[in-house]
Parts: C-alpha cells; sequence; structure tokens
C-alpha cells in the first residue's frame, strides 16, 4: 500500500506529567500532508472511554486513569486508522498514516441504533463528519444536507429548511424524522421540523448522519420516509473556547429586495475535569433578510371551470378571477374569496354571470422579511464510572421565518425548549426528555389578507353589489352594454370602485390594521376587538404544546451466546393547550368551541399518546462474510390498532470490499399532531384532522359533496343563468365525498444496495435501489357540507350555488344571486384523511468519490425517483413533488498548499411538477455553483473562509409558493482551541 506523505508524529514525547492513582497526560500534535497540523483528528485509548481530539494546529491534550500498557488509537478522516501501545512514559512516536478516500472506514450509529462500519450497514446511510461539514461551501453545515445523495433540501427560509428523501416532499414534512443528539426536533403543534432553527451551532456539530428511506422499524413514529441525525461535540474530547463570526450578502441583483446584510456570531465553550466531569456552553444569533416569496403566477387561467372560460376578453392579465401564487384573499380556485355578480346582460344575452375573485394581497406586503435566530445550549456530563456517564442536556431556539402548511405562516419569535437527561453506558442508555412550545407572535397570512379586504374593503355581497353597480355604470357611459370588447376595461373600472377605500399596503393606515389583526386568535369570529370594525377577524397563531418523551435500550449480545441482541422501548405524550382556533376542547360543544372560558381558557388540555418497543437480532456468519439483520417493532397509539413493523436485511461480504445488501421493512405512521387533532378555524374552509372525534356533530365524512364536483357543477348552473331550477336541472354533477374513516399509513419498503472501497481505498462507491408501497397515504381533501341538510336532497343541491356569503354560514340578503329558494349554505372543509389507492414509488442512487491525486478529490451523485400512475383518481392530489433527476458534483482539495484548501459544488435538477393545496405549479429545472476558498492561520488558530452559494445567482424556486433564491456570498472566520492548556 503506496504511502503518502502523511506523516503523524508527536512533536513531543508522550509525557507523565503525573501518576498518582494510575492517572496519566498525554500531550502532543499530529500533522498531516505538507506538515500542517490535522484538526479534528481522534485519539482515544481502546476499550475504554477516554479520548480527545486535536485543536485546529493538530494539537492534543488527554488525561488517562489507565496503567500501562495500554494501546491508543489515532484516527483522522482521509486517512487509515493507526493502533499505538504505549508502554512506558518514556514511549516516543513516530507514525504514518495511508491517505484513504473519506469514508471507507467511518463508523455510523443511526442505521442499527449500535455502532457499525458504514460499508456494512443494513440500509443505505450517509455520513457527512466533521471535516466535510467545515469544507462545504454551503451557507452553512445544515444547508450541506442539500449535497447528500438521495436527499432534497427545501428551503422555506433561511432559518427554515426541511430535508426530505424518496418523494411526497412537503415544506413541513411529517414523513422524514429530525434528530438532535437522538432528540426528535419536531416542533408538534406548528407540525414543522427545527432541526436548524434551535439544533447545533456550527461550533458545536460533530456530525450527520442521514438514513434515506424507511427507519420506522427501529425509530417508530415519523420516520417513514427517512431521518437525519445531528451529532453534537463531547466536551470531554472538545474542550476550549472557539468563536466562529459569518458575514455574507444575499439579494444582490436588488430584484425582489435591496441587497441584504446576514450575519451569524456564534460561540463555545467546553472544559473537563479529571475525567470525571465536563459542560459545555454553546450559543449563536443569525440575522438577516430573509428569501422573498413573490411569484406573481395566476394558478386559476380563465380557461378552468372556476374562472369565467366564456369570456375570453378575460385571459391573462384581465382575469378578474387571478389566483396568484403568492397573493392572498383571492383564493378562486380554493372556492372562497369569490363573488358571483349575476343578472348581467353580456353581448346581448341576458341573465349572465361572472365570477370575480376579491383583491387580496401580496405576500410581500403582509411579512416583514427581517429575520433572526437565536440558540443556546449547555449540557453537564458526569462519569459515574469510567463506562457509565450521566448527561443533563438544556437546548432552546427563538426564531422568525416563514412555512407552508396548508396555508404560509409567518413565524415570529417562535421559542422552542428542550430538556434531556440521559444515563448511558457500555451497553445501555436511558433517556428522557421533554419539549415546551411556544408560537410567540406568529400569524397565518391567509385569514390575515382575507380580513384585511372585509375590513376595509366591505363584506363580499356589499363589495359585489359595489362592483355590479360599477359595471352598469360603465356600461351606460359606453354605448350602454357590456361587450367582448369592452368587458375587460369594464371589469378593471369595477375593481377600481368596488376597491374604494381599501387599505392600500405602505399606508399608515393599512399597518395599523394589519397590527390589530395579527393579534386577534380566532380568525373569522364576528369581533368588536378592533375598535369600530365591521364583521371581521383575525390571524394570529398561538399554538403551545408540551411533549414528553422516554426511551431505552439494552445490548444483551454478551448474555445471549448465539446472537447480538438489542432491545429498547419508548413512551411519547403530547399534551396540547387548546387555543380555540387551531385546536380545542371536543368535550366543549360545537358552538363553545371557539369561545374563551372566564378563566381566559379554551377548555380541558387534549393528550395523544404512543408507546413502542422493538428487538433487533444480528448474526455474523460464514466467517463474517455474512451478516443479518432481524427486526420487529410493535407500536400503538389508543386512537388506532396495534401495529407491527419487521425489517430483515443481509449484508454479504466478498474480497472483504465489495458488500452487497438486501433490506425489507414494513412501516407505519400515525398520524401526527397537526394531522390528527387540527380544528383550524379558518374563515371560509375549516381544516381539520383525521380523528372520528372531530367529526361529531359535523358530518363532513359522510354527508358532504366533493370541491371539484362542486366546481363543475356550478360552472354549469352560471352558464344557465344561476338559477334554482339550472340548479336542480345539474344536480347530476355533485358527487358525494363519501371518506372513509381515519387510519396510519403504511409502508412496505424494498431496498438492495452496494458499497465498497476500491483500489487502495482510493475510490468509494455507494449504490442503492428501492421500491416503496404506501397504503393509506395520508393527505388532505376539501369537501362541501350542506347546513342542516342531507346530501341529496333538492335543499343540499340549492346549498352549493356559489352564493356570495362572507365567513358566515347564513344566507345573504344582499347576494347579488337571482335565487329565491331559503337556503343556509354550505360549510367548507379541508380533511385530513386516508388515499384510496396504493401508491407505488422507486428509484435509486448512485455515489462516487474518488481521491485520485495526493489530496485532490472528485465526488458526486446522481439520483432518480419515480411515481408509477394509478387507473382511477383518488381523493386528493398526493403531491410527489420530487424531481426525477437530481445530481451534485464536488471537485476540491483540503490542502492545495499547506494551509489553503477550496470546493466548489455543482448542483443540477430537472423541472417537476409542485402540487399542494394552496399552490400547484411547474418548478424549472434548477443548475446552481456553490464554492469556496479555506485559509488556515495557525498561529492565531484560525480558520478564514470565502465562499458563495449559487454564485452565478440563478434565481429559482425550490417549490410552489416557495421565495426565489439567489446567491448568497460570505466570508466567515473561526478561532477554535482557544484556552487549551
Amino acid at each position: 500500500m503506496r504511502k503518502l506523505a502523511a506523516l503523524v508524529y508527536f512533536l513531543l514525547p508522550v509525557i507523565v506529567f503525573g501518576q498518582l492513582n494510575g492517572t496519566v497526560i498525554l500531550s502532543g500534535r499530529i500533522v498531516g500532508e505538507n506538515h500542517e497540523g490535522l484538526a479534528s483528528a481522534s485519539i482515544a485509548v481502546k476499550g475504554a472511554s477516554s479520548g480527545t481530539i486535536t485543536d485546529s494546529t493538530g494539537r492534543f491534550s488527554l488525561v488517562i486513569n489507565q496503567k500501562f500498557p495500554f494501546t491508543v488509537v489515532v484516527t483522522s478522516v482521509g486517512f487509515s486508522p493507526q493502533e499505538i501501545e504505549i508502554r512506558n512514559a518514556n514511549s516516543k512516536l513516530a507514525i504514518q498514516l495511508t491517505s484513504q478516500t473519506f469514508l471507507a472506514n467511518e463508523v455510523v450509529v443511526t442505521a442499527s441504533r449500535t455502532s457499525e462500519k458504514i460499508l456494512k450497514s443494513p440500509v443505505s446511510i450517509e455520513k457527512l463528519d466533521i471535516r466535510a461539514l467545515k469544507e462545504t461551501p454551503a451557507a452553512s453545515f445544515y444547508d450541506a444536507l442539500g449535497n447528500v445523495k438521495g436527499v432534497q433540501l427545501t428551503t422555506s427560509s433561511i432559518t427554515f429548511k426541511v430535508p426530505n428523501t424518496r418523494g411526497f416532499n412537503i415544506p413541513n414534512n411529517f414523513r422524514f424524522m429530525q434528530l438532535v443528539d437522538g432528540i426528535d426536533m419536531q416542533a408538534a403543534t406548528l407540525g414543522v421540523p427545527l432541526g436548524n432553527a434551535i439544533g447545533p451551532t456550527e461550533l458545536d456539530i460533530q456530525s450527520i448522519e442521514v438514513t434515506p428511506g424507511a427507519a420506522s422499524a427501529l425509530y417508530g413514529m415519523n420516520a417513514i420516509n427517512g431521518m437525519s441525525n445531528l451529532i453534537t461535540k463531547n466536551p470531554f474530547t472538545s474542550e476550549g473556547l472557539s468563536v466562529f463570526q459569518r458575514t455574507g450578502i444575499n439579494h444582490v441583483d436588488g430584484i425582489d429586495h435591496a441587497p441584504g446584510l446576514l450575519t451569524e456570531t456564534a460561540i463555545r465553550y467546553a472544559k473537563a475535569f479529571n475525567n470525571k466531569f465536563a459542560f459545555k456552553i454553546n450559543g449563536s444569533y443569525l440575522q438577516g433578510v430573509d428569501w422573498i416569496s413573490d411569484t406573481r403566477l395566476d394558478q386559476n387561467p380563465n380557461n378552468k371551470n372556476t374562472a369565467n372560460p366564456s369570456y375570453p376578453a378575460l385571459n391573462g392579465d384581465n382575469n378578474i378571477v387571478f389566483d396568484g401564487w403568492n397573493k392572498y384573499g383571492d383564493d378562486a380556485l380554493a372556492g372562497s374569496n369569490t363573488v358571483s355578480v349575476t343578472g348581467l346582460k353580456i353581448d346581448g344575452a341576458t341573465n349572465k354571470t361572472l365570477t370575480v375573485a376579491r383583491t387580496g394581497y401580496w405576500e410581500k406586503d403582509l411579512v416583514d422579511p427581517k429575520v433572526n435566530n437565536l440558540k443556546f445550549d449547555a449540557a453537564l456530563h458526569y462519569k459515574i464510572t469510567p463506562n457509565t456517564t450521566l448527561i443533563y442536556t438544556y437546548r432552546v431556539g427563538k426564531m422568525d421565518g416563514v412555512f407552508q402548511r396548508g396555508n404560509k405562516i409567518k413565524l415570529d419569535n417562535v421559542v422552542v425548549q428542550n430538556h434531556q437527561v440521559e444515563l448511558k453506558g457500555s451497553n445501555f442508555t436511558i433517556k428522557a426528555y421533554t419539549s415546551i412550545e411556544n408560537s410567540g407572535d406568529s400569524y397565518n397570512v391567509k385569514p390575515l389578507a382575507d380580513n384585511l379586504d372585509l375590513y376595509t374593503g366591505g363584506s363580499n355581497s356589499a363589495w359585489g353589489a359595489k362592483f355590479k353597480n360599477a359595471l352598469t355604470s360603465f356600461a351606460t357611459t359606453h354605448g350602454g352594454a357590456l361587450t367582448s370588447d369592452n368587458l375587460a376595461a369594464a371589469t378593471q373600472y369595477a375593481r377600481q370602485l368596488a376597491d374604494a377605500g381599501r387599505a392600500e399596503p405602505g399606508t399608515d393606515y393599512f399597518n395599523r390594521v394589519k397590527d390589530s389583526i395579527i393579534k386577534i386568535n380566532n380568525w373569522d369570529i364576528k369581533s368588536a376587538q378592533i375598535p369600530n370594525a365591521p364583521a371581521t377577524g383575525g390571524a394570529a397563531l398561538i399554538q403551545k404544546s408540551h411533549l414528553y418523551h422516554l426511551e431505552g435500550q439494552l445490548d444483551l449480545t454478551k448474555q445471549v451466546k448465539y446472537f447480538n441482541l438489542l432491545i429498547g422501548g419508548d413512551a411519547r405524550v403530547y399534551q396540547l393547550i387548546p387555543d380555540g382556533n387551531n385546536f380545542v376542547d371536543f368535550t366543549r360543544p360545537i358552538a363553545d368551541r371557539n369561545t374563551p372560558l372566564p378563566d381566559g381558557s379554551f377548555g380541558s388540555n387534549i393528550y395523544y399518546k404512543k408507546f413502542g418497543g422493538f428487538a433487533q437480532i444480528t448474526k455474523t456468519l460464514f466467517e463474517e462474510k455474512l451478516k443479518l439483520w432481524g427486526s420487529l417493532r410493535a407500536d400503538y397509539n389508543p386512537e388506532f390498532s396495534a401495529k407491527l413493523t419487521p425489517r430483515v436485511a443481509a449484508v454479504y461480504t466478498v474480497k472483504q470490499r465489495h458488500n452487497f445488501r438486501f433490506t425489507f421493512q414494513k412501516g407505519y405512521r400515525f398520524p401526527a399532531l397537526f394531522e390528527a387533532l387540527s380544528y383550524v378555524n379558518n374563515g371560509r374552509v375549516k381544516r381539520v384532522g383525521i380523528l372520528p372525534v372531530i367529526n361529531e356533530g359535523l358530518g363532513y365524512r359522510e354527508n358532504s359533496y366533493t370541491q371539484t364536483s362542486v366546481a363543475a357543477f356550478n360552472a354549469a348552473v352560471k352558464l344557465a343563468g344561476n338559477t334554482d331550477s339550472a340548479a336542480l336541472a345539474n344536480r347530476g354533477l355533485l358527487k358525494a365525498a363519501s371518506l372513509p374513516n381515519g387510519r396510519p399509513e403504511g409502508i412496505n419498503s424494498f431496498e438492495v444496495g452496494y458499497k465498497s472501497a476500491l483500489f487502495n481505498n482510493k475510490v468509494f462507491v455507494d449504490f442503492d435501489a428501492y421500491t416503496n408501497i404506501y397504503d393509506g397515504f395520508l393527505g388532505q381533501v376539501q369537501v362541501f357540507v350542506p347546513i342542516a341538510e342531507t346530501i341529496g336532497a333538492d335543499a343540499a343541491v340549492l346549498a352549493m350555488i356559489d352564493r356570495n356569503r362572507d365567513a358566515q354560514p347564513a344566507k345573504d340578503a344582499t347576494a347579488t344571486s337571482p335565487a329565491t329558494a331559503a337556503s343556509k349554505g354550505q360549510d367548507r372543509y379541508r380533511v385530513y384523511t386516508n388515499a384510496k389507492n396504493k401508491y407505488t414509488t422507486y428509484g435509486s442512487s448512485l455515489g462516487v468519490t474518488y481521491n485520485f491525486y495526493k489530496t485532490f478529490t472528485i465526488s458526486g451523485n446522481i439520483n432518480y425517483n419515480k411515481i408509477k400512475g394509478n387507473a382511477t383518481p383518488d381523493l386528493f392530489i398526493t403531491g410527489f413533488n420530487t424531481p426525477d433527476w437530481t445530481t451534485n458534483v464536488s471537485f476540491g482539495n483540503r490542502a492545495i498548499s499547506r494551509n489553503v484548501g477550496f470546493n466548489i459544488v455543482w448542483k443540477w435538477q430537472n423541472a417537476f411538477l409542485w402540487e399542494s393545496p394552496l399552490v400547484t405549479g411547474k418548478i424549472a429545472a434548477i443548475n446552481n455553483l456553490d464554492a469556496q476558498v479555506t485559509y488556515r492561520i495557525p498561529k492565531v488558530k484560525a480558520t478564514v473562509k470565502l465562499g458563495g452559494t449559487n454564485v452565478l445567482n440563478n434565481r429559482h424556486l425550490e417549490y410552489a409558493g416557495g421565495p426565489t433564491i439567489g446567491a448568497l456570498y460570505y466570508a466567515a472566520i473561526t478561532l477554535d482551541g482557544l484556552l487549551n492548556k
């Protein structure tokens, strides 16, 4: 095996500073290529828990409670590990490590919940070690996830990014679990993962392990699509003071916003005492100007039946039913925020109807782009015995940002706290933690727009009457009639008059009303909370919850003769505090659920529970050429029947380097908290969870029509004059929804793969292919319920006519529809439910890393994901939301000279269709280049990095309705290993 110029030696001999009570102190320095110090190299005592890592100059100091002789293991990413026996205090070492491809001998723990070499993992798993995280050109270590094989990273905000693997991507991803040191980072009531918002700082991250594909056989709830585990530094092995400062600039082209300054400051301090007690403290603060969502495309063009296809003049910019991607209050496609202007004479024909959307407001006028993120954590480690450690960790994060659930949510001063206690031994772990969530001053963008229109522009019926009067006036002054030639101009004139007195963005009036609305909790209440307000509501998002989690695992390998045995279990309880608007006390009468009690509460707390346990057996055969895994997990949620999730896997090694694997696992996902129990009082459309208790008294499962059939029905009725007789004549277009009872989402996952380190560990190859079959896929469908009527009856049919209603369901006496039948109208629900079809997805990934010359490395991955179509339509659009092809190629050298390194990453993905209840549209192909140059200054223990993401400023969207992402250029400096001995 060829030796490279990678001499590793101790500049100081191993020194015995003291041997009282068996204590030995080792110190020294490790160097690598060009004799530069190797940062973050690991020095550990074999068979013991003692260990440390080198600082930025390659120096280390290690206290060992060990008698001579003992063995020290030296490892560094990119080099073969080396073991050195220490026989006495006079030992002097000069060791040469063999350079090798990254990851070939890396150890991971996430795939099987126990340590194993990545080459022999039973499932596809990726690892970003500390060196890869430092060398990434991404704007942060978390952004580096976007370059990992098989990972799709979606940017909702600078402060809020969500990873996903293998399809069905959404900005609030319930199917992908995010852990930090084994703690679930899901914000329960918000329903979003906050791994980058309240997780580790740049200075405390040690590595990231990503498992694409189902992991629920070992981890249970929310790991059906994959998981990531962010692993932080150990204060026993990473001591000293570190400081980090990044300054960047985005919006460099000034199109969406003037160039914005982004700054991030972090500090870390860790200290160990006599290898018995250690602590660490971390803090960071980020602030900047967020990416802006301002795509001005129409998702309700005039050819749709929800628009006005009979009038070609109302096309393009003249479309009066414009439903903008990033505009709210104009939601014509969802069947809300529209006015039916009837009884018109157009081109000589009488009794014609126009559907007109309210004007609404652009997202950029409703959301302040200034964001910040404050993180703090502290940990105490106490070694009860050399192999048993008690750990307490506190973590808190405060963040701003924007994310998309059913609507866009502006996060403002969201605070999430974690408390964790862990007892960890050589063969067991017991962990308990709680998560406390408070949504702060957040608000929902859609009801804000709705209520701004209602407050300052009048009710829908009053606004519709003004619009019709203006059309009549226009016709009178333009030849006495509306025609195809003047219809576009007439509707523009009518909107201008109907909007008279409306609050315009940028005015003091607009700001005062907006600030008042975002403080009101109930989104559609008839309220006098705004002085002298008409019937309107608010937009405040007030969500609070506690999560309590207990888990443990025990390795019984030493107690079992013929195989390795790992067992574990966990229990989780969510405690919801009803807010009267998103979550309610279902024991209260329906009419009272949104009304506060005298004590200010909205009723009793709600509890959602889940319990599970697993056993895993591993066995090696044929001189360790074949390794077998078998695991079985049971999960129980009191709202559903118990579920069993097995996993079987095999890895066969040929000639010690070719590793072939096969895995089958079944998984289930209980509905997340928001999917199960939400009762979102969102004005014209109420979003409701899957549990049967929510449907009691509302009837949306058994007594409703589908949204698509109601849209087709109303299009036909409007063509026929929008009368009761026209409605009854077209009743056959209405289709009953007949929603099934809710159940957990299931998956059968098959995976094959191959991993190998070839050509003296110069080339690392990782290939996998998978097929997933989803059963009971969870999603949302919108339905219409006739108030106090049974579907099929004449009155229920008449209730579906598109009348001009405000937030309350009663028929408006001033409606412009000529219908005369008494109708109580309709209630609209967006319901979490299960798909009727099964869905099959499949794909593959290939990753190759080649260390082709000295420390020059080129690596890349290519990923393919696809969903198989079904012959029959389903209740809702599932939204695969994943490009067919994605690829990343990187080229770099960590030490092109003694203190200089660089890395360049090219990323590409093809165009794809994004589908969601809020926005559906085509996402164009993405073609980006990231780059960085690193310069080390050993004398002051500093590293300077200059770089940028999307350096060519190829403006793009990552999802429909999301922000436009441009270039970000940054400079960062890290001071590491300060105050070390």
